[in-house]
């Protein structure tokens, strides 16, 4: 992911952030876009970045990395390097239409997983996914030590609950295409 270091953190839905942004590819079927991911400082979550004055609760959503760090740099935050990490969403949507012929990717899934909480904390959305139990928790635990052939049924089923509400709430939610990129004020 491309780090953007923030003098004063960006608004990120309706808080303010002091954690740094990075730009982050979606690749999925339906939607494919650049957006901004606000990481968290200390016990603050990541989010992905929403921006008020883009409308409320909508995503800023770009063609090129190059453009989302424009964005970034016309609003007073440093981007640190060029380049973004990528999340190949439609392979976990290729895994999800036949989960018992297709094996699991495992980093995607992960990616997926941690984009889909970030994008329902950003666009202030949690209820979009479902609320995640034990099953979860121990499904989630496997995936990241790579051992999601040890998922049990009950595991399974929560993970392709999980990451079906997260490509819905992807492809649905509220963005703004290529936003104007208005410069900050003067300091």
């Amino acid at each position: 992911m491309t780090e953007i270091e923030t003098d004063d953190g960006p608004v990120v839905g309706s808080r303010r952030t002091r954690g740094n942004l990075y730009a982050y590819r979606i690749r999925g079927r339906v939607r494919s876009a650049v957006v901004l991911w606000a990481g968290g400082r200390g016990d603050e979550p990541d989010r992905v970045f929403t921006a008020p004055d883009d409308g409320p609760g909508q995503v800023p959503v770009f063609v090129t990395v190059r453009q989302a760090w424009m964005y970034a740099r016309r609003r007073g935050w440093k981007p640190a390097t060029p380049e973004a990490g990528t999340l190949e969403l439609r392979r976990v949507e290729h895994w999800l239409e036949d989960p018992r012929r297709r094996r699991v990717p495992p980093g995607p899934v992960l990616d997926a997983w941690n984009f889909f909480e970030d994008l329902a904390r950003g666009i202030e959305a949690t209820a979009g996914l479902p609320r995640q139990g034990p099953a979860h928790g121990s499904a989630y635990e496997k995936l990241f030590a790579g051992e999601c052939a040890a998922w049990t049924p009950d595991e399974q089923h929560a993970v392709r609950e999980l990451l079906t509400a997260g490509v819905e709430l992807w492809n649905s939610c509220p963005v703004v295409a290529n936003p104007r990129s208005v410069r900050a004020p003067a300091r």
